[in-house]
């Protein structure tokens, strides 16, 4: 469970860095090399969750949760941008959702 759980970190960290770099390519007027290297890190996402034990569906699924906290987190310490309490109530939500989905026993 700690190494599908690391697994979806790592990924959601080169989705949103990548998607981020991209943003302040297109937004922001940064180089275009921010871009280059966005792009790079959304390939590196595309391959992480292929070596979760679970089917393309439910880690995708799982993931998308686990990609709603990050992006918080992302908001928080990058952008600085404080979540409040309804944020973290539905974070909290997100993620019970992510582990039921993902780690609960099935028969």
């Amino acid at each position: 469970m700690i190494q599908s759980l690391i697994l979806f970190v790592i990924s959601g960290l080169f989705e949103i860095g990548g998607g981020y770099l991209v943003w302040l390519t297109l937004r922001e007027g940064k180089t275009a090399w921010f871009a280059v290297i966005g792009v790079i890190l959304l390939g590196f996402y595309g391959a992480v969750p292929t070596l979760q034990p679970t089917n393309f569906g439910r880690a995708y699924a799982a993931y998308g949760g686990v990609f709603v906290v990050l992006s918080i987190f992302w908001g928080w310490f990058v952008d600085r941008v404080v979540p409040d309490k309804f944020d973290y109530f539905g974070g909290w939500m997100i993620i019970l959702g992510v582990l039921v989905m993902m780690y609960a026993p099935r028969s």
